[in-house]
C-alpha cells in the first residue's frame, strides 16, 4: 500500500504548528467511540475493551444511540450529547455517514479523528468520493484525519495509556516509537519488542493515509522528547521530497530505522534506457534512506534487535571493539561478525594488560578479548569493564556471558550493570542461559532492568553494536554541497529542449542530445551528421579514420541490437558499403547517419538518469558496453549528487579495480569521470524535464573521458 497524497493544506503550515497540532492525536485527555458497540468482537468494543485494559488515564465517552452503556461507561446518542470536550474520535461507522460525521466533529470542536472504518480510496471511485467529501469537512474545521482503513495510535507514556487501537499487544513502557504504513507488519514488529522484554513509547499505523502522513508522525517522534530510538516500515512514499526533509532533521536528532518492502518489484519494465530499466527494482526508498541517514534493515527481527540497543545506548565514537567473554567459542563467532561489520578489535595497551595481570585469575587470558574464563565473578567481569572504559583504543563493549552454575551471576550481572548505568561507551551482551532456571531468571531481570541490551546468540549480538557504529559512521560523514559549474550554458540547453518539445519529440535527435551535453561541457568523442553516403565519406575524412557509423532515427533506441552499429572503419570504401547496408535494413523516413571518432582501448563505463516520481533523478553510474544489463555493476544516487557521493559511486562499484588499472593496465582518470557525474547531476537538476539519459559507453582513458553514445528521453 502506498501513502496517498496529504492534505495540501497542511503541507504548508509551519512545522512546530503541524507537531502541536498530532498532539491531540497522540495525547488526548477525552476519547469518543463512535461506533462504539456491545458484541464482544467489534472493532467498536476491542477498541473500548483495550482503553479500559490499559488503563487510559482520560475520559471515555462511548457514542451509541440505541445503548445506555458499554463495558460498564455511560454512553451518548450522539458527540453533541456529551458534556465536556473532546481532543480524539475513533469512528467506527459505514463509509457513507463518515462526511456527515467530520462535520459533526468539527462543530463539537474535536481536533483529531482516527477513522478505522474502511471503504474509500481503496475501493474505487465511489470511495474516493466519499474520502474527498470527509477531508473537505476537515479541512473546513481544522480537523485532522488519520486514516482512513486504519489501525490508530498508542501511546504508552503511563500519564496517558492510551491505546487507541485495536490490536491485542500491550507493551510496557519504553523509548521506542514504532510507525508503520501497514497495520499488519506494525502489528507485528510491536509483538516482536514485547517478546524480547523491551518497552515501547508511541505507536501508529495510519491505512491509507489521506491526511497525517509517515514523515508528519516521524517528525513528531522526533520532537518527543521521550522517544530515542524510531522504527519506521513502509512500502513507499507519496511524497518522498517531504519524507526527506523530515528524515534529514530527525535522524540527526535520533536514530531511524527503517525496512522497505517490495524491494523486488520491478517497476520500469518498459523503459528505453538502460538506467531505467536497472532501476526497475524498487530502489529509490533505500537510496532516500542513504540520503537522510536512516538505516536500513532488510530483515525484521534484526531492526527489532538492533532497536534495543539504540533504546538504552550511546553511540560508538569510533569502530574499535573490546571483547570481554567467560567462554571461547562465541567469542570467536563475535569476532567474524563484528569484522565484517567494520569494526575492529585493537591490542590493549601495556597498562591495560599491566592492571588485568594483577586482577584477573591465573588462567585468564591477557590482550583482545579478554577471556576471564568460566570460573570468572562479579570483580573479574568489573575490573575487565573498567579497564575496556578506560582504553582510548576502545569506543564500544561486547560481552559474552555464559551462566555457569558455579559463579555468583547476580553478582555478575550487578557489575555489568553498575558499569552500564556510566553511559561512557556502548556495550552489549550475549547473555547464554537456562532460562528454566530460576536463579538465571533473576540474573536476566538484573542485567533487563539494568539496560543492557542482551542477546541469546553472539552473531545477533554483534549485529546490533555493528548498527550502532554503522549509524554513528552515517552521522558522521559529511557528503559535501553539490557542485555548481558556472562554465555551462542553461539558456541555450533550455532552448534545444523546448525545440525537442515544439517538435513533439520523447527522444532528442543525436545532434540534438550533442549539443546539450556541450552546453554543460561534457565530453565527447567528434562527431558529424550526414543525410547520405557520400556525406557520411566527407564527414568520416574530416573527423579523421577511423570512424563509428549509427544510423540515426526517432525509431531506433537500442541500435546495436538491430544492426544500426558499426565501429572500427578505416576508409572510405568501408563507409560506403556500411551506409548502403543500414539503408536497405531500415525504412525510416527520418534516417540519418551519425559518423564519430572511434576510440578504442578505454574503459568502457555507463552514467545515466532515470526520474521518478515526486523524487526527482537518480543518477547511475557503472561499468558499461554491451554487457551492463548482464553484469549489473551498477550503483545509483539521488541528485543532486555532490563530489564526495560521486567519488563513492566510482569506489562502490564491484570492479572498482579495473579502474586503477591491472596487470600493467594504465588506470583511468577518475576526476574527469567524476566531473562528467557531476556536470550530468547539474544538468537534470536544471532541467527536470529529462526523463531517462544514457551515456553507454563512456570510454575512460588514463588521460581523458569521452561519451561515445548517449540517448535523451523527455
Amino acid at each position: 500500500m502506498t501513502e496517498v497524497p496529504v492534505n495540501t493544506e497542511n503541507k504548508n503550515v509551519g512545522n512546530e504548528k503541524r507537531i502541536h497540532e498530532l498532539d491531540s492525536l497522540f495525547k488526548p485527555k477525552a476519547i469518543a467511540i463512535i461506533g462504539a458497540s456491545s458484541k464482544e468482537l467489534s472493532i467498536g468494543n476491542v477498541i473500548l475493551k483495550n482503553l479500559v485494559h490499559y488503563g487510559y488515564t482520560g475520559q471515555i465517552y462511548p457514542i451509541n444511540p440505541k445503548e445506555p452503556e458499554i463495558r460498564g461507561i455511560k454512553a451518548y446518542p450522539t458527540i453533541f450529547d456529551v458534556p465536556g470536550d473532546i481532543d480524539l474520535a475513533h469512528i467506527i461507522i459505514p463509509s457513507r455517514f463518515v462526511p456527515q460525521m467530520i462535520e459533526d466533529c468539527g462543530k463539537k470542536g474535536i481536533k483529531s479523528v482516527i477513522i478505522n472504518s474502511a471503504g474509500f480510496s481503496e475501493m474505487g471511485e465511489e470511495g474516493m468520493a466519499l474520502q474527498k467529501e470527509f477531508l473537505a469537512n476537515a479541512k473546513k474545521y481544522g480537523v485532522r484525519v488519520f486514516g482512513p482503513n486504519c489501525q490508530g495510535i498508542i501511546n504508552a507514556d503511563p500519564q496517558y495509556n492510551a491505546y487507541c487501537d485495536f490490536t491485542f499487544t500491550f507493551p510496557k513502557p519504553g523509548s521506542i516509537s514504532i510507525v508503520a504504513l501497514s497495520g499488519g507488519v506494525g502489528a507485528f514488529i510491536m509483538q516482536s519488542l514485547f517478546d524480547l522484554d523491551i518497552g515501547m513509547r508511541l505507536y501508529a499505523s495510519n491505512g491509507n493515509a489521506c491526511d497525517v502522513s509517515i514523515s508528519e508522525v516521524v517528525d513528531y517522534y522526533g520532537n518527543d522528547d521521550g522517544t530515542r530510538a524510531i522504527i519506521l516500515y513502509t512500502e513507499g512514499f507519496h511524497n518522498p521530497k517531504e519524507f526527506m526533509d523530515v528524515a534529514k532533521r530527525v535522524s540527526k536528532k535520533k536514530p531511524i530505522l527503517a525496512m522497505k518492502a517490495g524491494r523486488t518489484e520491478e517497476g520500469a519494465k518498459a523503459a528505453a534506457s538502460h538506467t531505467g530499466s536497472l532501476a526497475g527494482v524498487d530502489i529509490a526508498t533505500e537510496l532516500i534512506f542513504e540520503k537522510t541517514g536512516i538505516l536500513s534493515f532488510q530483515n525484521e527481527e534484526e531492526m527489532c534487535q538492533a532497536a534495543m540497543a539504540f533504546s538504552t545506548q550511546p553511540l560508538p565514537k569510533g569502530n574499535r571493539v573490546g571483547i570481554i567473554t567467560n567462554t571461547g567459542g562465541p567469542a570467536v563467532i563475535a569476532t567474524d561478525e563484528l569484522v565484517s561489520a567494520g569494526l575492529q578489535l585493537p591490542a590493549l595497551s601495556e597498562r591495560a594488560k599491566e592492571i588485568l595481570k594483577e586482577t584477573m585469575l591465573p588462567e585468564a587470558s591477557i590482550g583482545n578479548p579478554v577471556d576471564v574464563v568460566a570460573t570468572g565473578g562479579g570483580t573479574h567481569f568489573r575490573s575487565a569493564l573498567d579497564v575496556m572504559m578506560d582504553e582510548d583504543d576502545i569506543d564500544a563493549v561486547y560481552i559474552n556471558f555464559v551462566t555457569a552454575p558455579f559463579t555468583d551471576t547476580n553478582e555478575v550481572a550487578r557489575n555489568i550493570v553498575e558499569v552500564n548505568k556510566q553511559k561512557r561507551k556502548p556495550m552489549v551482551c550475549n547473555f547464554m542461559t537456562n532460562m528454566s532456571l530460576e536463579r538465571f531468571q533473576e540474573t536476566a531481570k538484573i542485567l533487563r532492568d539494568g539496560g543492557v541490551p542482551c542477546y541469546s546468540f553472539p552473531t545477533t549480538a554483534a549485529k546490533a553494536l555493528g548498527a550502532l557504529y554503522k549509524y554513528h559512521k552515517m552521522q558522521s560523514r559529511n557528503i559535501g554541497k553539490e557542485k555548481d559549474f558556472n562554465d555551462v550554458n542553461k539558456k541555450e540547453a533550455g532552448n534545444i529542449l523546448q525545440l525537442a518539445r515544439n517538435e513533439n519529440r520523447e527522444f532528442l535527435t543525436s545532434a540534438q542530445t550533442y549539443q546539450l551535453l556541450a552546453h554543460y561541457k561534457i565530453p565527447f568523442a567528434d562527431w558529424r551528421i550526414a543525410s547520405d553516403t557520400e556525406d557520411a565519406v566527407k564527414a568520416a575524412e574530416v573527423i579523421g579514420f577511423p570512424v563509428v557509423i549509427k544510423a540515426d532515427s526517432s525509431s531506433l533506441i537500442h541500435k546495436s541490437d538491430q544492426g544500426g552499429v558499426a565501429i572500427n572503419l578505416n576508409n572510405a570504401d568501408e563507409v560506403r558499403s556500411t551506409v548502403v547496408r543500414m539503408k536497405a535494413l531500415f525504412d525510416a523516413a527520418d534516417l540519418k547517419f551519425f559518423i564519430q571518432k572511434y576510440l578504442p582501448g578505454g574503459r568502457e563505463l555507463i552514467a545515466g538518469v532515470s526520474a521518478k516520481k515526486d523524487l526527482g533523478h537518480l543518477i547511475m553510474f557503472g561499468i558499461g558496453g554491451i554487457y551492463v544489463e548482464v553484469l549489473k555493476d551498477v550503483v545509483f544516487k539521488i541528485a543532486p549528487v555532490t563530489e564526495v557521493e560521486a567519488d563513492e559511486m566510482l569506489a562502490s562499484l564491484k570492479a572498482s579495480k579495473l579502474l586503477d588499472g591491472v596487470r600493467g593496465e594504465k588506470g583511468i582518470d577518475k576526476q574527469l569521470v567524476t566531473d562528467i557525474i557531476l556536470r550530468v547531476s547539474q544538468l537534470v537538476t536544471d532541467f527536470p524535464e529529462i526523463q531517462e539519459m544514457d551515456m553507454n559507453p563512456i570510454m575512460a582513458f588514463g588521460d581523458n573521458a569521452f561519451v561515445v553514445d548517449a540517448r535523451i528521453k523527455i
